[in-house]
């Protein structure tokens, strides 16, 4: 379907630490690529998908268990580890890999997408944004320079610059907010700059907004893009729009960023969103999906999604996927008694679903790879059905799960 060119000169590496970016195959009719980005905790073969550990834990498995799924790197939220244990706790404990015991590269969100995602309990201003805590309702504030305090006392690897995160606007575009938006982003990304005391240890990438209007998200681009970074991240997409938006917004937006440098689209999970973003030029992803859907017995698989409380899969004797190489499937783990284990709420159940889901999106970027450096996109559709089936979409940003259920 796509021709693709792998060349032993075809590569782009960026020395300077904290992060080291080379790209080794391009695509010769699109603009995918594989590379590998090295960090000051190892490294990751890109395109990469991140899970999501919001509370500098993946619910329900240890650290072990999220390296068999093929996980390189994971992301845990700022704002949360800032209320709970504290930032500057885990600080006092050699940062986040440490404390939670994981020995690769973590990404850090800023805390921006809380300004959106709980917009009710939030006020944002031209400095920052009071929260009221998800934790004991007291008022928090959070500007530019209190995130990435927050994320070098964390110790990412990768961090975010705190951005102001508009809603999605699915109809005519509300460019007075959009604007401001830009505004405020690109004025936020200067004072973490500044603010940003362990450069040479943590790589700040900065969030291109603009919502789904191209002009707005030129403008974006050329701004945030004037500031020297290690990498640059397309934000403000998979909050409420279709399939065909996202793909719009990422085809667009990707080819103003930096070549040379990390692109990474923020909370894009589903399987054809994330192709179509590879084609469009992105490295690197993040999405609650499979932990999430895991714990709630919705199950990914290449020909789409089933749902492991069915009573159909009462007496079904074969394993979630047949071939796959996930602890659940290759320990023979059957759906009826999977369904078992969610009917009866024993803690198995979400576990053994959510390592499946996590290999099922890590084996999907695998053979993205593959696809790109052998010219293999039409293998990779035969093989993966549900690139080629309609979902029904969630909002896929933000925490982990339960970002509302602790409001007070």
């Amino acid at each position: 379907m796509y021709d693709c060119l792998q060349s032993d000169f075809d590569h782009f590496t960026i020395d300077a630490m904290p992060l080291q970016f080379t790209i080794s195959a391009r695509c010769k009719r699109s603009e995918a690529r594989v590379g590998r980005i090295e960090t000051p905790h190892g490294g990751f073969d890109t395109p990469a998908f991140m899970p999501v550990g919001t509370r500098g834990t993946l619910r329900g498995l240890t650290p072990a268990q999220v390296v068999g799924t093929g996980s390189q790197i994971v992301l845990n939220n700022a704002y949360h580890l800032m209320l709970r244990p504290g930032d500057e706790l885990i600080g006092r404990r050699g940062g986040v890999q440490k404390f939670m015991r994981w020995d690769g590269p973590i990404l850090t969100d800023s805390g921006g997408y809380q300004a959106f995602s709980m917009a009710d309990i939030n006020a944002i201003d031209d400095d920052g944004v009071t929260f009221k805590s998800i934790i004991d309702g007291s008022r928090i504030r959070l500007t530019p320079e209190r995130s990435i305090q927050v994320q070098n006392n964390l110790g990412a690897d990768i961090i975010m610059a705190f951005d102001d995160c508009p809603p999605a606007c699915n109809d005519a575009p509300d460019a007075q907010r959009l604007a401001k938006a830009n505004d405020r982003t690109v004025r936020w990304l200067e004072r973490c700059v500044k603010a940003h005391a362990r450069p040479d240890e943590q790589a700040l990438f900065g969030i291109v907004q603009g919502g789904t209007d191209p002009a707005m998200r030129q403008k974006s681009a050329e701004d945030i893009c004037n500031i020297v970074l290690p990498g640059y991240a397309i934000g403000g997409v998979a909050v409420g729009e279709g399939s065909e938006l996202i793909r719009k917004v990422t085809e667009f937006t990707a080819p103003l960023l930096p070549l040379e440098k990390p692109r990474y689209l923020m909370g894009v999970g589903y399987e054809r969103d994330i192709v179509a973003a590879v084609r469009a030029g992105v490295d690197m992803f993040d999405c609650v999906l499979p932990t999430r859907n895991g714990r709630n017995a919705n199950i990914f698989t290449k020909n789409g999604r089933l749902h492991l409380r069915n009573a159909k899969h009462a007496e079904d004797d074969s394993v979630i996927e047949p071939g796959c190489d996930c602890e659940a499937c290759a320990g023979g783990f059957t759906r009826a008694y999977l369904r078992h284990l969610f009917i009866s709420k024993e803690m198995l159940g979400p576990i053994l679903a959510s390592l499946h889901n996590i290999r099922h999106f890590q084996r999907l970027l695998l053979d993205i790879q593959r696809a790109i450096r052998d010219d293999a996109w039409s293998c990779l559709h035969r093989s993966w059905p549900v690139l080629d089936v309609a979902v029904d979409r969630q909002v896929t940003s933000g925490e982990d799960d339960d970002q509302l259920l602790q409001r007070t």
